[in-house]
């Protein structure tokens, strides 16, 4: 059976039942706020690299106490040790894909070596189709070639939606699965585009690596994505690789 097929066979099937999870997850799960702290800087030494993170609460750092415990603090902090880092971050909580396109279009034009995006939760919440979702991205792409030019685009996938401790059963297991398919559509299109690469998530599935409200992670989990980004960007630079303007 395709796989289409398949998602829409589970909806009829678990439908209601889904529905009235998800209605109760949001009713109890706390909303937690963005944490304070400043949203650009630069830190190290080194050759120079403009970073830019973009996107939604994994962006935002939601979660984290602070800026500096949150994912760009941490990736700041492992590509410090190599350059200097001049960053910035550019998130909301609860965006999605055409959300954080409008916020990209109002921001102004400037030069980043390096973009990450944190973006896929907000659409798979709302049972973005993986394929259209996929295509979000490319749009994505092409407004920040336009605007912000940089040698290194990274999707960060959407997170483990099946770690979510706040998720209970069955709602966990299809919301896992429908990341699961979105991401694999996205890296479809990323695998042969030059400049552009995908990170996949850790496996987040400890309340270790996860915050209060069992949906974001917590400083402990923005350091483990932020050691792989750093490792993916880092490879980026190799010798053998198109290095950075």
């Amino acid at each position: 059976m395709d796989i289409r097929w398949q998602r829409l066979l589970v909806l009829w099937l678990l439908g209601p039942l889904l529905w009235l999870q998800a209605r109760h997850v949001r009713r109890v799960t706390p909303r937690m706020p963005e944490p304070p702290g400043h949203r650009t800087g630069t830190a190290g030494s080194g050759s120079l690299v403009r970073l830019l993170v973009a996107g939604d609460s994994g962006a935002a750092g939601v979660g984290a106490p602070t800026q500096d415990q949150a994912l760009c603090g941490h990736l700041v902090r492992r590509l410090s040790r190599h350059h200097t880092v001049q960053w910035s971050v550019l998130a909301v909580n609860g965006l999605d894909s055409p959300g954080l396109l409008s916020l990209l279009q109002d921001a102004p034009c400037a030069r980043f070596d390096v973009v990450v995006l944190s973006m896929g939760a907000n659409d798979a919440t709302r049972l973005c189709p993986p394929l259209q979702w996929a295509g979000w991205q490319s749009r994505l792409a092409e407004l920040i070639d336009l605007r912000f030019a940089p040698s290194l685009l990274v999707h960060s996938a959407v997170p483990p939606m099946h770690a979510c401790l706040a998720l209970p059963q069955p709602l966990r297991w299809f919301m896992g699965h429908w990341a699961r398919q979105m991401n694999h559509s996205l890296a479809g299109l990323v695998i042969e585009q030059v400049g552009r690469t995908m990170h996949w998530h850790p496996e987040t599935t400890t309340t270790a690596g996860m915050a209060a409200d069992g949906i974001h992670p917590s400083s402990e989990g923005y350091a483990a994505w932020a050691d792989g980004l750093s490792r993916c960007i880092l490879a980026a630079q190799a010798p053998d690789a198109t290095p950075m303007a």
